[in-house]
Order: structure tokens, then sequence, then C-alpha cells
């Protein structure tokens, strides 16, 4: 490899910056699998997925069907058919709510909204489950207000 430093006639060493830029241009190699430098002061955009990095970066992939019939059954894993919504809405309706679950809507009632996040995450074990419930909690109350007023 060429040496950056060159001697000068009075002793010191200086930069040589054409030799570093003739040594970036020997090492470029473009993404694409190019070592051409010609030409890339042009460029606008990064091709998509071509680059390691960027606003486009990544690996090439095709998309996801959205049609769910033509989807993966393992794609809609944990949304609830139309019978296990039946299922818990009868066995809400029979058994009703659980004690902790109450308790979470009295809290809701006096607008203890963070107490009763509080209150959930300590039953269910985690922040995310717990926020589930304070807004099933919320939007039960909400339908029960309705029905109140339609009485």
């Amino acid at each position: 490899m060429k040496s950056v430093y060159s001697e000068t006639d009075s002793g010191h060493s200086e930069t040589n910056f054409s030799s570093l830029k003739e040594q970036a241009v020997d090492s470029f190699i473009h993404p694409n699998g190019s070592t051409s430098f010609s030409g890339l002061e042009s460029i606008e955009m990064a091709v998509r997925y071509q680059m390691a990095i960027g606003l486009n970066k990544g690996h090439k992939v095709t998309k996801v069907d959205s049609n769910p019939r033509k989807a993966k059954p393992s794609y809609r894993k944990g949304r609830a058919t139309k019978h296990a919504k039946f299922v818990r809405d009868l066995v809400r309706e029979i058994a009703g709510f659980a004690p902790y679950e109450k308790r979470m809507q009295e809290l809701l009632r006096i607008s203890k909204d963070k107490r009763a996040l509080k209150f959930a995450k300590r039953r269910l074990g985690t922040h995310f489950r717990g926020k589930k419930k304070r807004e099933e909690m919320q939007s039960v109350l909400q339908k029960m207000r309705k029905a109140q007023q339609h009485k």
C-alpha cells in the first residue's frame, strides 16, 4: 500500500490528499459488486434494498398477501374467531366479572385510571396486559352507562 505521507524538502511530512483519494477509489466497492467510481456523484437516490444502510436498507422480500383467504393459517394466530368470541361473551354474561375486575371498575368510576392500570399490572403481570384490561373495563363501563340512559 502506498504511503499517505510524503517528505518535503523542509523535513516535515505532509498529507498527500491526491494519493488518499486514489486509495479511496481503489478500495471502493459498490454494494452491487462493481468497483466503478464514476457516476456516483450524479446518483440522487439509492436503489431500494441494495444498500445495508440508509432509509431503504434491508433484504428483498415478497409482500405478504393481505387477502385473509390466501394467507397462511399461522398469520392469523391469536385472532379470535366468531365462535370463540361468542363463547367468551356467553361465559362473561353467566359468570360475571372477577373480583379484581370489579375493583378496577370501581377505580375507573372515580376517575383513578392510573391506579386501575397499576392494579391491573400487578394482577396480570405485564404493562401491556394491564392496558388491555383497563381498556376493556372502560368499554364495559361505557356500555353500562349507555344501557342506563336508554332505560
